[in-house]
């Protein structure tokens, strides 16, 4: 592509519309691109217009090809600080993407571990609903104190309903179920705020069944996630060099 694209100018002279027609892209975005610095300066013909060259076609190919495993914030920011002549932080910027990516990584298998671990669920019937049970019961099975689950009620990990005639918390099915959940990825060392929204996921999908293919899904798209990156690194590896 980019002999084609050195071919369509003069002396590799590059117009816009020729990097946006090789990309998919309208001449404002490349324009734009230019402006929020993800491509270097272009020179200016005597007329005012923009002049690119293969330089500016190669620092569009690494940006579209970081977007898919660090986004758009980041890939801006990555090509912005090798414009800026601060490639470390170009760097950092990358091993910070790929460090959240690991960490993602360790919270999907902290949760696959956690839902191995659960195994059945036995239902205790105290107000003759199968599955319900009050506070002490359900601490007592779990080996936590009723304290710890008020304080997963107050963050949002547990929801139990109150008995309109004691007060108490009841504990349905799909409570028990959660504060399961969360006792597994407590003992794994995860803060509540981080099981609050993967609990959020488990209501969403309607059990732990369905998230288990939610899991799956999201195993995939951590892998493309990975292997975009990898491209994208290949990618900025040639512009740098390039750019000598």
């Amino acid at each position: 592509m980019g002999q084609n694209l050195q071919s369509r100018g003069m002396g590799g002279r590059l117009r816009p519309v020729d990097l946006a027609r090789a990309h998919g892209l309208s001449t404002q975005a490349v324009r734009n691109y230019e402006d929020a610095g993800i491509l270097p300066p272009a020179a200016r013909t005597p007329s005012g217009y923009r002049a690119y060259t293969p330089l500016h076609a190669s620092a569009l190919r690494a940006f579209l090809a970081l977007l898919p495993g660090h986004g758009h914030p980041t890939a801006t920011a990555i090509l912005r600080a090798v414009h800026e002549g601060d490639p470390d932080e170009a760097f950092r910027l990358v091993d910070e993407s790929h460090a959240l990516l690991l960490e993602d990584r360790r919270t999907l298998r902290a949760v696959e571990s956690a839902l191995r671990d659960l195994g059945p669920n036995p239902a205790s019937g105290h107000d003759g609903s199968p599955g319900d049970t009050f506070i002490g019961p359900l601490a007592r099975r779990l080996g936590i104190r009723p304290a710890t689950l008020r304080a997963w009620e107050r963050a949002g990990l547990v929801r139990p309903r109150r008995d309109p005639r004691t007060g108490y918390r009841v504990y349905a099915e799909a409570d028990v179920r959660d504060a399961r959940l969360a006792h597994q990825l407590r003992r794994g060392g995860y803060p509540l705020e981080r099981i609050a929204p993967l609990l959020e996921q488990v209501r969403a999908a309607g059990g732990l069944e369905p998230l288990e293919g939610a899991l799956g899904d999201w195993r995939a798209r951590l892998s493309a996630r990975a292997r975009a990156m990898l491209a994208g690194a290949a990618e900025l590896d040639a512009y740098l060099r390039e750019r000598g």
